[in-house]
């Protein structure tokens, strides 16, 4: 598959998709009987939009990527994703769901004994894709990202911004219809951190919904892009930037 095949085919538009891909109505989040980590949290991601997720460490970035992806479950509130209420969700239906949600984590979680062929190819694998189904869109995918000549390479020996950008394409080898981002430019230079912007940015422009969580303040004034900020919990105005919810 070429990099136009790539580009037209990873979030094709379905007409009768939701218009909103996320939902959050009044959404609280604590774990045990510990204080409250998100706190009436509303908010909406239209179907195509691009928004950062910014806040101090501790303000509830990581929990909220969390719910969206369905490694946790609110305390209270609704939540919904692709239109379906996560409480009404059924259990054998969350692997389904989760197909459809790229996540690239801040600390890459790569396995170590794959090669980057191996780490880009395993949702198609686990998924029971037979290899000669696969074998070419994972080529030329990791060619999109830089990685082409480093395919048969271990990630002990890759850089932090070859470490990313693999942990990108593992994200999108699925071709999902949301992406999220934790801290996707925390661990290269500012040249990087462009380069890697600029991938997500073309994801979106072809269909995907994207939501980055980032401290890189540059990062997210350089994109012009809208601003989920949170403080201590709480959405809250982004400074010299009031988030757009319904952009």
């Amino acid at each position: 598959m070429s990099r136009k095949a790539i580009v037209s085919e990873v979030s094709a538009a379905d007409p009768t998709s939701p218009q909103s891909i996320v939902r959050f109505e009044g959404v609280s989040m604590r774990y045990g009987r510990d204080p409250e980590v998100l706190t009436d949290i509303s908010f909406e991601l239209p179907q195509g939009a691009f928004y950062f997720l910014t806040g101090p460490s501790g303000s509830g970035k990581s929990t909220l990527l969390k719910l969206i992806y369905l490694a946790e479950r609110a305390s209270r509130g609704r939540i919904e994703i692709f239109g379906q209420d996560l409480a009404l969700l059924r259990r054998k239906d969350r692997p389904f769901m989760r197909r459809r949600i790229g996540v690239v984590f801040q600390e890459f979680r790569l396995l170590d004994h794959l090669s980057c062929f191996d780490n880009a190819a395993l949702a198609p694998r686990i998924a029971g894709r037979k290899p000669a189904a696969y074998r070419a869109d994972v080529a030329d995918l990791l060619a999109w990202v830089g990685l082409g000549d480093r395919m048969h390479a271990m990630p002990p020996a890759l850089s932090g911004g070859e470490k990313q950008r693999l942990a990108i394409a593992r994200a999108v080898i699925n071709r999902p219809d949301l992406l999220l981002a934790d801290e996707p430019t925390g661990n290269v230079d500012e040249a990087m951190g462009l380069r890697i912007l600029r991938l997500l940015l073309e994801l979106n422009r072809v269909g995907a919904t994207v939501l980055i969580a980032t401290h890189d303040k540059d990062l997210v004034v350089r994109s012009g892009k809208p601003v989920l900020h949170l403080e201590a919990g709480r959405l809250s105005p982004y400074p010299g930037q009031a988030p757009d919810l319904d952009e």
